[in-house]
């Protein structure tokens, strides 16, 4: 039986519904798993920018598609918690680089330990071998969503 365009429209919008609650049911456990509950979202997110390496608070912000002034507000919130350090950029002394102190980088880290270890212990526990596979053919899938 074919599908007309109708039909693959309003699938494809289901799937799409689908996915996304999915993937916010999963980035919610995720985070519950770090046990990061002082930490707001957006505070999560920079730490994990800076993971990548020194970045100015304007670029953080423009990453980040938020108002210079809500950046710093939550650059001001992680350096209360110790989790920034903040030197003077070579090219540029009008500006400050951030990055991660250390205390930073080990609970980034650890985050991310923390995470990867859970995931792949219920990915063990709740799915058969044959499920992991088909995971792993829809994750292929799912990759080509997404630009190289």
């Amino acid at each position: 039986m074919d599908e007309t365009p109708e039909d693959i429209t309003e699938r494809s919008s289901l799937t799409a519904h689908e996915l996304r609650v999915v993937l916010s049911r999963l980035r919610g456990r995720l985070q519950e798993v770090t046990g990061a509950h002082d930490l707001t979202p957006a505070q999560t997110s920079v730490l994990g920018r800076l993971a990548g390496g020194a970045a100015s608070a304007g670029d953080l912000a423009a990453v980040e598609r938020v108002r210079p002034q809500s950046m710093a507000a939550t650059l001001a919130a992680l350096d209360r918690h110790g989790l920034l350090r903040r030197d003077p950029d070579p090219g540029d002394g009008r500006r400050q680089l951030i990055s991660l102190s250390d205390a930073g980088g080990a609970l980034v880290q650890g985050q991310a330990q923390a995470r990867a270890e859970w995931l792949a212990g219920e990915i063990q526990e709740r799915w058969t071998r044959a499920e992991r596979g088909t995971v792993r053919e829809a994750l292929a899938l799912l990759d080509r969503l997404t630009p190289a």
